[in-house]
């Protein structure tokens, strides 16, 4: 991914409704300390939580769409990034060279040039493409104390990160396939999808490669909106330096227009870098590159899903998705075995001791977007069932093997709503 995409200004325009800085602070998601810097976040342990479990869903889906997993350092030489293209455009972006043992070293503003050394690592066979390198690597940016904001602006970012090298003729499936794996995750995360966008080059100097080269890329990229059938507006001046890509448009909490998504062409990396696969007629062929992200970088997913929420998200996603409240001391063993069967199901549910009121732990659990309360007094005991707290207000009497087998396929589904079934409870 390029910098300029993948750090990009996530506020433009008035503050949202729904600050995910508050959010995050009052639900204990992450925090800030001089002593570290701005920018650089600090994920406490249920922001953690929500972290992993995105992380979780991107690596199965790239598993799903063939990827391979890799690592690669966050460190490089100079001039890898010269020969990339980086360092001449973004360089007063980019953190100070550090001098190693009479060498230049910086951190790296984008894990495309590593991916590239990856796939020239081996020689390639036309049969071998495409190859598909998947890493959620962190990347950097020097950016000043001024325009940093919570997660959605930060001097180091996570970025779900993917990039194909293919055959010219596979270009049209490679996007297709990114393209449906996005949308498929923004169903499972509720996050409506607003407007395809082209993003074209723009008048101004700094694009990398020939006329002809952007003219074939952005034609490539609106034949496969074309043949898909998707509508979609042209951008001109957004494109990345390298090449054209396709922007899936989305609504902030203030009903601002941003990029979480992209798909973006590059005939310039594997120019650049002389990568090469071997064609059936023998000879060398030059591939061409996709980078494709599909979910952005976490904190800025993680911003954007704390905003459009208001910080209630859905179970699967919860830091807590049961908080089981002992009426009394005499019922907290029922309670520990209820927890006991939970955890042992792969579920993340904590115990609110009987310290303040029933209604108290209850207003609190609500506080902290807890999906579930569990309810145990003397009839839930005598009965073997559950009363149960919904977030949004529902109240129901479970069995309590229903509500475990309940709840955990509901989260295991990664289902969005809230909805266990069964009669109203009185309780």
């Amino acid at each position: 991914m390029g910098i300029d995409d993948s750090l990009a200004a996530a506020d433009r325009g008035a503050e949202p409704a729904v600050d995910h800085r508050r959010i995050g602070r009052d639900l204990g998601m992450f925090a800030t300390d001089p002593l570290v810097g701005p920018g650089l976040p600090l994920w406490l342990p249920d922001g953690a939580v929500v972290r992993a479990e995105l992380e979780r869903l991107v690596s199965e889906q790239a598993d799903r769409d063939g990827c391979r997993r890799v690592y690669t350092p966050v460190l490089g030489k100079r001039e890898l990034f010269e020969r990339s293209g980086h360092w001449t455009k973004f360089s007063a972006d980019m953190f100070p060279a550090m001098d190693v043992g009479g060498e230049q070293y910086v951190l790296r503003p984008a894990n495309c040039p590593h991916h590239t050394l990856v796939y020239a690592a081996e020689q390639r066979s036309y049969r071998d493409l495409p190859i598909r390198l998947a890493e959620l690597g962190s990347m950097f940016r020097g950016e000043l104390s001024g325009v940093l904001s919570g997660l959605s602006r930060v001097r180091q970012i996570n970025l779900d990160d993917c990039h194909v090298f293919c055959r010219p003729d596979q270009v049209t499936a490679e996007v297709t396939l990114a393209l449906r794996s996005v949308r498929h995750c923004y169903d499972l995360l509720g996050i409506e999808l607003v407007a395809y966008r082209l993003s074209r080059r723009g008048s101004g100097d700094g694009y990398l490669g020939t006329d002809q080269q952007w003219e074939e890329a952005e034609a490539g990229l609106a034949g496969v909106l074309d043949q898909l059938g998707l509508p979609y507006r042209d951008a001109p001046g957004e494109a990345a330096f390298y090449g054209p890509k396709i922007d899936l448009q989305v609504l902030d909490a203030g009903d601002h227009e941003q990029s979480l998504s992209t798909v973006q062409l590059d005939f310039q990396q594997p120019e650049r870098f002389d990568l090469a696969y071997i064609g059936s007629d023998g000879q060398r062929h030059r591939p061409v590159m996709i980078h494709r992200g599909l979910l952005s970088s976490m904190e800025r997913l993680i911003a954007h899903l704390l905003e459009r929420t208001a910080g209630a998200l859905p179970p699967w996603l919860s830091p807590v998705q049961v908080a089981i409240a002992p009426v009394a001391s005499t019922h907290r063993e029922a309670g520990n075995r209820l927890r006991d069967r939970l955890v042992a199901t792969g579920l993340r549910a904590q115990i609110m001791e009987p310290k303040e009121s029933l209604g108290a732990r209850i207003r609190n659990a609500h506080e902290r977007r807890v999906p579930y309360v569990a309810v145990i007094g003397d009839h839930e005991v005598t009965e073997a069932v559950v009363a149960v707290r919904v977030r949004d207000g529902q109240r129901v009497s479970l069995d309590i093997e229903v509500f475990i087998s309940a709840v955990t396929s509901a989260v295991r589904a990664r289902q969005s709503g809230l909805e266990l079934g069964e009669q109203d409870s009185d309780r």
